[in-house]
């Protein structure tokens, strides 16, 4: 629906790198703007992928995953984790944490490690609700923001 397409084009939003580990120890990842804060006691939050996604099959095997946020100047790894390049892990700095996946080095402002509390089907993309375990803050460059097509940072103050 074109409308629909329309509308939520035209609602910025932050940009994130969702990450995860298969059973085998492969690192899979890919640009999402569907993350939203679900409750802060205890800390949960959702991400939306699309079914059939191999990053989503990864995480519902594993059954963690980690949220990036991107800061204002990690366009290119948004572009990168959206391009479906094999090879995305090779071109960016990352670390494995504890538990979740890759942490993005130098291309996320804050990361958030989570376990996979509940899962939920609707219409073309699943609905994957974390339990938050960790928060680790990685800079203090502003974040990214994607919105009518296009990326932005984050708007200097008054």
């Amino acid at each position: 629906m074109t409308s629909f397409r329309e509308l939520m084009a035209g609602f910025p939003t932050g940009v994130a790198v969702l990450t995860t580990f298969d059973v085998d120890d492969t690192p899979w990842g890919m640009t999402i703007s569907s993350v939203c804060s679900v409750s802060m006691d205890p800390p949960t939050l959702l991400v939306c992928v699309r079914n059939g996604s191999p990053t989503l099959d990864a995480l519902l095997r594993r059954g963690s995953f980690t949220v990036n946020l991107l800061h204002q100047a990690a366009r290119p790894a948004a572009e990168l984790f959206c391009s479906g390049d094999p090879d995305r892990f090779s071109q960016v700095t990352w670390e494995r944490p504890s538990l979740g996946g890759p942490h993005l080095v130098f291309d996320a402002h804050a990361v958030a490690d989570c376990t996979v509390s509940h899962i939920q089907e609707v219409g073309t993309h699943v609905v994957v609700f974390g339990s938050v375990h960790d928060v680790t803050h990685r800079s203090a460059e502003e974040p990214l923001l994607y919105g009518k097509r296009q990326y932005a940072a984050w708007p200097a103050s008054a």
